[in-house]
């Protein structure tokens, strides 16, 4: 079984390897699934992990999330079942030895799907928490990713077999240790679930003003319930999911769009730019004027996973 995983390790390294000429994050001819490359370790960025399974097929990564790091290398994978705000660094990468891996997005609907028809046994432990979490790389599972990235080489089959390689990797991971992290947000009489829906609608509407109470009656959810399940799931609470997906944005216009810090303010729902620019120094540690000639003195702003 070591062999085994080897030499699926070093299949996934050698194509990834291939598609990632310098570092950076490389979208594929397959929907859904992206590679990268780093080449020295970098403290932590802020980042927004889609629901989504992310795999290291050499080097070592962490995300910090809440204050809890999630570290993950070629045994270990990092999965998230909702879109979570946090904090992405490499801690092992170097021009020889790249850290090089893969992010494959997750289709909810796609485990609800085969959640519905019956045949997967229920994890033993529910008692999940916040909706990321660290799992292990077996080699079930890592063989179906290896046939996936096959397909590169015959993108004439991607529209055909990729789907259901896909579903195969889906089906792995309601077998694998982080089953219930999965269920906890496909199932569709779940809390989860409903938290889901709620992050969908802030995601949309970020720039209108909000009331917890609002929301929670949006998806069906007394307001205690809601703030209590938010807060475990995300490590925030709903207004402070809010305000970084505002300065985040907001972070965006100036630097991509050149905004000025006003507007850019106003633009993500601020009445006042004095609180923007103490909640945006607050966030990213610097005020945004600073933050951003920084960052195109740079010249680059990397996503991270």
């Amino acid at each position: 079984m070591a062999i085994q995983r080897r030499s699926v390790q070093e299949t996934l390294t050698t194509v990834i390897g291939a598609w990632t000429p310098h570092p950076g994050d490389f979208e594929t001819p397959i929907p859904g699934l992206a590679f990268f490359r780093r080449e020295a370790p970098a403290p932590p960025v802020i980042c927004m992990i889609e629901p989504s399974i992310v795999l290291v097929a050499q080097g070592m990564k962490q995300v910090w999330i809440g204050g809890e790091a999630y570290g993950y290398d070629t045994g270990r994978f990092l999965m998230t079942s909702l879109d979570i705000p946090a904090n992405s660094e490499v801690l092992q990468a170097s021009p020889e030895q790249p850290c090089l891996g893969l992010v494959l997005r997750l289709d909810l609907r796609m485990v609800a799907d085969l959640i519905a028809q019956g045949s997967l046994s229920p994890p033993r432990d529910r008692a999940v928490g916040i909706g990321a979490g660290i799992g292990t790389a077996t080699p079930d599972l890592l063989a179906p990713f290896a046939r996936l990235l096959a397909l590169l080489d015959e993108p004439e089959a991607i529209p055909i077999l990729a789907p259901l390689i896909q579903r195969e990797i889906h089906y792995r991971l309601l077998l694998s240790d982080q089953a219930a992290r999965l269920r906890q947000i496909a199932s569709v009489d779940s809390q989860g679930y409903r938290i889901a829906k709620a992050i969908d609608w802030l995601k949309l509407n970020y720039t209108e003003p909000v009331r917890v109470d609002d929301l929670a009656a949006r998806v069906q959810m007394s307001a205690p319930t809601f703030h209590h399940h938010f807060r475990q799931l995300t490590a925030m609470s709903p207004l402070q999911y809010q305000k970084w997906l505002r300065l985040n944005e907001a972070k965006r216009l100036m630097l991509n769009e050149h905004v000025d810090v006003a507007s850019a303010a106003f633009r993500v729902g601020y009445e006042s730019p004095s609180q923007f620019s103490r909640e945006y120094a607050r966030l990213f540690g610097v005020p945004p004027k600073r933050d951003i000639a920084a960052l195109r003195g740079a010249g680059k702003h990397t996503k991270a996973v």
